[in-house]
């Protein structure tokens, strides 16, 4: 019998869990968690995965035109940098089969358990253990659980009256489906955000008539992408250190363009202001109607919504097939739009880029005296000590979570995570504690320090006004991104006061009783 199927058997649960540490997700972070935990000569852990396969976003997005939007020398784990990248920013398939290495490479395919939807983490007080409950019933159990299931994991379905009733094809960003054959039709994008930009470029020459559908313009970045030679690639994998400086530049570069003056835009409101003089520079030049510049100019802040990078985007507004629609969708019809003008556009096909709900939990996580994380965040506001940990939440790590993204790329981000994870879990290993949790002192000071520092991002300013930007929460906070760079952000996870934990062990050899002694 298994371990997961002997531990469904035990509902009353070992006092001993099956694993040291359970990871959700596959993508890059729970990846990236694998890897961590390896080196710390941790090898009792389980990744479980509710797909077939590791590669999270890069798996599931496979839309006409996906790519990074961050250069691959920084959109890439540092202790494992690729030489081979085709191009400064890679295409998706990249990415995808990057992920599928680094799996193999640190031997990470003997924890996966895929195709395991996890429904409940639920935090057992008594045995300072998770309980995991899995879609297929069964349950296991873990001392420490790291949840990597992602930020934005869950598409925004939109509320748009009678697109249950349309009666063509709807494609969707993160479910596209590649049999449907878009050449000669008559399709509508909704959405112009990060994947309807490389979308929109990619599908116009095939469509006999593209409309796109814009609530809000976005800022978009010149982007400087070519093809990476291979003898330039050759030097990148026989010269390692060549490909480390590049990335240092691309990273600095990066977190310069689109983080720096957005996490201190009260002080540097001149370089969101430079920012957006570039794009408008690019705007200008690349889209020859003046009116259709117009309507592509957002009236907000740069910054305020994520930009992006493209080259090929606003081109495509220039071709007699393509029309930009700025008028409000009243309504889907059976075979087409109608706009709140009254004016009705027929397609043969739909296409949602309406983006996806940031901080969105897809299983419940329910700590002590039935704290449920989903309810704390809806009722309360989005928190976490250091963007991973809480107090009600004990032994729980989220990679991440709020106030736990930072930098333009994600790998910082993973980075910050998995390496507060990893010092903690060893800090409670080395004291032979067996739970662990954030002082509600040290969670609300860090909190109260983080609020504060929002108010000068710019996403609290003035010129954020009707960006519609996911930034902003139901609550007025701006919960995504840690209000300070990278580097800083780095040393903060890494070389935090150790009393911010408290930390306490079962007390009895055999970890038998259930009193608690703070070690």
């Amino acid at each position: 019998m298994s371990r997961e199927s002997a531990a469904s058997d035990r509902l009353d649960g070992p006092l001993q869990p099956d694993y040291e540490v359970v990871v959700v997700g596959a993508g890059f972070a729970g990846l990236g968690a694998g890897v961590k935990l390896k080196e710390l000569g941790i090898e009792d852990f389980v990744i479980i995965e509710r797909r077939g396969d590791v590669g999270g976003t890069w798996r599931d997005n496979t839309y006409p035109g996906v790519g990074v939007d961050i250069p691959s020398f920084t959109y890439s784990y540092h202790f494992e940098q690729n030489p081979y990248w085709s191009r400064v920013f890679a295409p998706g398939a990249e990415l995808m089969s990057y992920a599928s290495d680094v799996a193999d490479r640190y031997d990470l395919r003997d924890h996966l358990m895929l195709n395991t939807a996890v429904e409940v983490a639920e935090f057992d007080d008594s045995n300072h253990i998770w309980r995991v409950t899995l879609g297929n019933g069964a349950t296991l159990s873990a001392r420490f659980l790291i949840s990597c299931h992602g930020v934005l994991v869950t598409p925004v379905e939109p509320s748009i009256p009678g697109l249950a009733d349309f009666e063509g094809k709807i494609l969707r960003s993160a479910s596209w489906d590649h049999d449907y054959d878009l050449r000669g039709k008559r399709v509508a994008v909704i959405g112009t955000g990060a994947s309807a930009l490389q979308i929109i470029p990619s599908i116009a020459p095939e469509t006999a008539q593209l409309d796109v559908y814009q609530r809000t313009p976005i800022w978009v970045i010149p982007k400087p992408d070519v093809a990476v030679p291979s003898a330039v690639q050759w030097v990148f994998a026989n010269v390692p250190l060549v490909q480390r400086g590049v990335r240092l530049l691309t990273t600095a570069g990066s977190d310069g363009t689109v983080i720096l003056g957005a996490v201190y835009h009260s002080r540097l409101p001149a370089l969101s202001k430079a920012m957006g003089a570039v794009c408008r520079a690019q705007l200008r030049m690349q889209v020859q109607d003046r009116e259709t510049r117009q309507k592509l100019t957002p009236d907000y802040e740069f910054g305020c919504k994520r930009p992006s990078f493209s080259n090929t985007y606003l081109p495509t507004f220039n071709r007699p097939d393509v029309d930009l629609i700025t008028d409000p969708i009243e309504r889907v019809t059976v075979d087409g739009i109608q706009t709140v003008s009254g004016h009705t556009r027929k397609v043969d096909a739909l296409v949602l880029a309406t983006g996806f709900k940031v901080f969105d939990l897809p299983y419940a996580i329910r700590g002590v005296d039935g704290a449920d994380l989903a309810t704390l965040w809806n009722v309360d506001r989005k928190q976490a000590y250091q963007g991973s940990t809480l107090p009600q939440f004990p032994n729980l790590f989220l990679v991440p979570g709020p106030y736990g993204v930072s930098g333009a790329s994600w790998f910082g981000t993973i980075d910050l995570g998995v390496t507060h994870a990893a010092e903690v879990v060893q800090e409670a290993r080395k004291r032979g504690a067996t739970r662990v949790a954030p002082t509600v002192h040290a969670h609300r000071r860090f909190l109260n320090d983080t609020l504060r520092k929002v108010e000068g991002e710019v996403f609290k300013s003035a010129g954020c006004t009707g960006s519609n930007s996911y930034y902003i929460d139901e609550h007025g906070d701006a919960p995504f991104l840690r209000p300070s760079l990278g580097v800083f952000s780095w040393f903060a996870v890494r070389y935090f006061d150790r009393s911010d934990y408290s930390f306490s062990a079962l007390a009895g050899s055999d970890r038998s009783a259930t009193t608690v002694v703070s070690v």
